[in-house]
């Protein structure tokens, strides 16, 4: 009975140190076990006892995680479809100044919404205001001098009838003087007339000849007078239109010196700040125009040349992914093209693939032109076939009011 009891007691004395192991025991306990049977029972459990615990809690927990990962998934895209990722882009609108000035007012700040032909920058336009001042007193000078012009051309004018008439005097005066002449010189071979008589009326003939010359040359001198005075005249109107012109010009200067948006939009950024002097063409302003909404995504050859432009599209936006936009694609480039590199993996962006372009509808961007934001990432989804129905998960789903 002692052997017994004796046997017992070292059996459980050996197997101490196996518990004591696993369960981690303090040292003061394995203290009271004996070196050698320790030794003899080291196995697989005692070396690799806590790695396989956690290899096994490691593969418990992936296992569950997979599980979860196939039950939450979204469904694949059916026959018919195609999808792409992308960022949610608007048209920009850069808002410059015309010519170079320095800017006295920015109306408006970073994000806010402006409607089309709305003021948002004012320029200074004291140079101008001058100009068109000096502008104004030179269309008045102008308009003085063809005043001017056309009197000359009557005064010209009158030169010219009175030279006709001189000539029709003149005329007059020589016929009177030939025919003396031819009555005196018969006489004067009969000697009824002396000789000093007959020379008295060849001078008298000859004079008046002279002064018809005379009085032609100062109707040709009249009429080159009158067309000299109405070219003044021209000239004189050029400079009233040419002085009108200016102040045309000058006016369309102050004009876009306000200026002003071409469509509705959101101000992004300001690029420039009041006091500023900028050079012709300077940039003031960066707008977008949300009418003008889209998402660019990019789709291998085969399902490229499958979408159409007016095929429907679907849009989720990672920001949002309980709400499904509708979209219709506008654009499908007829170029291939390297997928970018922020887009795609590396080994996808060794094929080529073709860019395409989903439009929210312009309705749908003013009812939410608050609420729609540039650079959102998200997928675009494209109908390949126009017989084909869309999936559950990407029928339309809009905000709630």
């Amino acid at each position: 009975m002692t052997n017994v009891t004796e046997a017992v007691h070292r059996q459980a004395v050996s197997d101490a140190p196996q518990s004591l192991a696993v369960g981690d025991a303090p040292q003061s306990a394995a203290k009271t076990t004996a070196s050698k049977p320790t030794q003899k029972t080291d196995g697989p459990m005692k070396r690799f006892g806590k790695p396989l615990i956690w290899v096994l809690v490691v593969l418990a927990v992936g296992g569950g995680g997979y599980y979860a990962w196939l039950k939450l998934r979204p469904p694949g895209l059916p026959e018919g479809f195609a999808s792409g990722n992308g960022r949610i882009e608007a048209t920009e609108i850069d808002v410059d100044a015309k010519i170079a000035g320095r800017i006295t007012d920015i109306l408006v700040d970073e994000g806010d919404s402006v409607n089309a032909r709305q003021v948002l920058v004012h320029m200074d336009i004291r140079t101008l205001e001058a100009q068109r001042r000096e502008a104004e007193a030179q269309l008045e000078r102008a308009t003085y001098a063809v005043e001017t012009a056309e009197a000359v051309v009557r005064q010209r004018e009158g030169d010219r009838m009175a030279a006709k008439a001189l000539i029709d005097q003149q005329e007059a005066a020589l016929d009177a003087a030939a025919r003396r002449l031819a009555r005196v010189e018969p006489m004067a071979k009969l000697n009824f007339e002396t000789q000093q008589q007959l020379d008295d009326a060849r001078a008298a003939r000859n004079g008046a000849a002279a002064s018809v010359a005379l009085a032609r040359a100062t109707l040709a001198a009249a009429e080159a007078a009158i067309i000299a005075a109405k070219s003044q005249v021209v000239e004189a109107k050029e400079a009233v239109d040419a002085a009108k012109a200016t102040i045309q010009r000058i006016v369309a200067d102050i004009d876009d010196s306000s200026l002003e948006t071409p469509r509705d939009g959101r101000v992004q950024f300001k690029v420039a700040q009041q006091g500023e002097v900028l050079p012709a063409g300077g940039r003031v302003l960066n707008l977008v125009d949300m009418n003008d909404v889209y998402m660019t995504f990019y789709l291998p050859t085969k399902e490229a040349g499958q979408a159409a432009v007016g095929a429907e599209a679907r849009i989720v936006l990672d920001a949002f992914p309980d709400l499904v936009l509708p979209a219709s694609i506008t654009f499908v480039a007829n170029v291939a093209q390297f997928t970018p590199k922020t887009v795609e993996t590396e080994a996808e962006r060794q094929k080529l693939m073709f860019r395409l372009k989903a439009q929210l509808p312009a309705d749908l961007l003013r009812k939410y032109v608050r609420e729609v934001k540039t650079g959102v990432p998200g997928m675009a989804y494209v109908k390949l076939d126009p017989k084909a129905q869309w999936p559950a998960n990407l029928s339309v789903k809009m905000p709630q009011p």
